[in-house]
């Protein structure tokens, strides 16, 4: 057995006010004013790299890109940087904000200090900040910041919601705090997916990012054909199909192998994981964004393997369902992962900030597809707002995009051969068209987004 993990993680301190699943039905989604940002005494440490994580970690203000490459050669970008990059800012100036939409996070133990943390990250780049809603969904324990777990979980929940709030700032968000850290398919994951039926089935939420996975080779029954242990899992997502919820997850953070650098069994073949393997579920890789002081591109986006690699490859679980039958040349008789891809790079990574550990409060270098999932989901909150209507299950509308003219739909086709190779393990090479390094490509937001909501089935 292996321990599911969050796809990135982050550190945190102060708290946000916890709901229950009832009075969060009933609670309005209203804004909050911005908290200056806090002092710190300047301290950088430059933690071991780890696939999906933090890279730099406890500095006490955001560096320009000059001074990341510097210091630590690597690039590390604002949000302010993204928003240019994605071609954001013609759609904020339309009033496309993500304004009357939710996003979903859902995480483990989640983070005490998510609010505060929300405040300073938005105050420090100028943005309106929002109101986080955390809902705790069964026996959510107090928050020990000496357990790996908690502080694990806490980064990734902080890291979620920055990125989300990032792309969509008008968007209300609600963090899922889950009480179980998951041993894949055995405990965790079942909690996970009962709040997330619970929350479709009383109408909150627009669409859902999920920055977890779990192998699908160390699911019970896998090893003898039997598939059934992750089949008895997909009803929060048949239920989301049904009620026009877009569910997103994570790829993955080594290639196509699943490796982990944290003494996990590391995989000499190509596996793949779930839910980002569900055919219900729109599976986000990760690229590598070059970018200057002003969030221009230097040089078109790349395949995500640096201090780790974008997941993606084919199920051995799920058949190629018939959205990807254009792509069947690709992904065989199988499903392939990932659908579309944002940046994920730890070279090129977001800055983050969190306070829910006392002892390392300050500004943190983050990278991994846990980075990808979120940001897509406020590109997917933007659609919603457009269109007036969820756009729900948005795979025959991707992959026709990508199909058409995809310039016209917003595909930004990612081929420059780079590949998602990792570990000794061959993986897969960015080339024209789909692939299973980035699949469809990346985005431009301005297009993108409103032909995603006139594409898309709404309710």
């Amino acid at each position: 057995m292996r321990t599911v993990r969050p796809r990135s993680a982050v550190v945190a301190a102060a708290g946000a006010t916890a709901l229950t699943a009832a009075a969060l039905i009933a609670a309005p989604a209203g804004g909050a004013s911005a908290a200056a940002p806090a002092a710190h005494a300047p301290a950088v440490t430059a933690v071991p790299a780890v696939a999906g994580h933090r890279l730099i970690h406890g500095v006490s203000s955001p560096l320009s890109i000059a001074q990341c490459q510097a210091t630590w050669g690597i690039n590390c970008y604002t949000p302010l940087q993204y928003r240019q990059a994605y071609d954001l800012n013609p759609l904020y100036r339309a009033g496309v904000t993500g304004k009357g939409r939710t996003i979903v996070i859902v995480d483990s133990f989640g983070s005490p200090t998510i609010q505060h943390d929300l405040d300073v990250y938005s105050a420090q780049f100028g943005l309106k900040s929002t109101t986080v809603q955390v809902v705790r969904w069964g026996d959510v324990p107090p928050f020990d910041p000496a357990n790996p777990d908690h502080t694990g979980w806490a980064g990734e929940s902080t890291l979620d919601v920055e990125m989300a709030h990032a792309v969509a700032p008008d968007a209300h968000i609600v963090l899922v705090e889950t009480g179980v850290a998951e041993t894949e398919g055995v405990t965790g994951l079942p909690e996970m997916m009962d709040a997330e039926k619970y929350l479709i089935d009383h109408n909150v939420g627009d669409v859902i990012t999920q920055s977890f996975g779990a192998t699908e080779n160390t699911f019970p029954g896998f090893d003898k054909g039997d598939f059934s242990s992750i089949q008895k899992l997909r009803y929060a997502f048949r239920d989301a199909a049904e009620h026009g919820v877009t569910v997103l997850a994570s790829s993955g953070d080594a290639g196509p192998t699943d490796a982990q650098a944290d003494g996990e069994t590391d995989y000499p073949y190509p596996v793949n994981s779930w839910p980002s393997a569900d055919p219900l579920v729109t599976s986000v890789g990760g690229t590598q964004l070059h970018l200057d002081e002003k969030g221009d591109r230097t040089a078109p986006d790349s395949v995500y393997n640096d201090y780790g690699a974008g997941g993606g490859g084919q199920s051995h679980v799920f058949a190629r369902p018939s959205y990807q039958n254009g792509v069947k040349n690709v992904v065989g008789a199988r499903r392939g992962t990932p659908d579309i891809s944002m940046a994920a790079s730890v070279d090129g990574g977001a800055w983050v900030y969190s306070s829910y550990d006392p002892t390392a409060t300050g500004w943190d270098v983050y990278g991994g597809t846990s980075e990808a999932s979120p940001l897509f989901s406020g590109i997917v909150a933007l659609a919603d707002q457009a269109g007036g209507h969820r756009v729900g299950d948005i795979h025959q509308a991707l992959y026709a995009l990508a199909k058409g003219a995809p310039k016209l739909g917003g595909i930004v086709d990612v081929a420059d051969g780079t590949d998602n190779s990792y570990d000794g393990v061959t993986g897969y090479t960015s080339v024209k068209g789909y692939d299973m390094a980035t699949g469809v490509g990346s985005l431009d937001a301005a297009r993108f987004v409103p032909a995603l909501a006139l594409t898309s089935w709404g309710r």
